[in-house]
């Protein structure tokens, strides 16, 4: 079994800045890419940041220069700084990762239960 818990969402005002975790744990061989997608009401899913195990980050343009992704990989643990957060980043927030489990060869994609971050005055 394998279980991704986020941390770290909440209500904050406009240009105020959060940071939310995501640990994986269980019986995990190794990680490939983590990642954080996002889903606003009435909308689909989307790409905020992906970090792969190298270190090579992406991010989608409306969050580039005010959010940071990163990783701690012996804690299986990737990051969000969300800084200058504005409205429109108002989404439940969601981490993926790319998991090998010990004894299966191929990686599965796990999904967290989201974390709610609403910005507001």
């Amino acid at each position: 079994q394998v279980q991704l818990v986020e941390s770290g969402g909440g209500l904050v005002q406009p240009g105020g800045s959060l940071r939310l975790s995501c640990a994986a744990s269980g019986s995990i061989f190794s990680i490939n890419g983590m990642g954080w997608y996002r889903q606003a009401p009435g909308k689909q899913r989307e790409l905020v940041a992906v970090i792969r195990s190298g270190g090579s980050t992406n991010y989608a343009d409306s969050v580039k220069g005010r959010f940071t992704i990163s990783r701690d990989n012996a804690k299986n643990t990737v990051y969000l700084q969300m800084n200058s957060l504005k409205p429109e980043d108002t989404a439940v927030y969601y981490c993926n990762a790319d998991i090998i489990r010990v004894g299966v060869p191929w990686a599965h994609p796990y999904w967290g239960q989201g974390t709610q971050v609403t910005v507001s005055s």
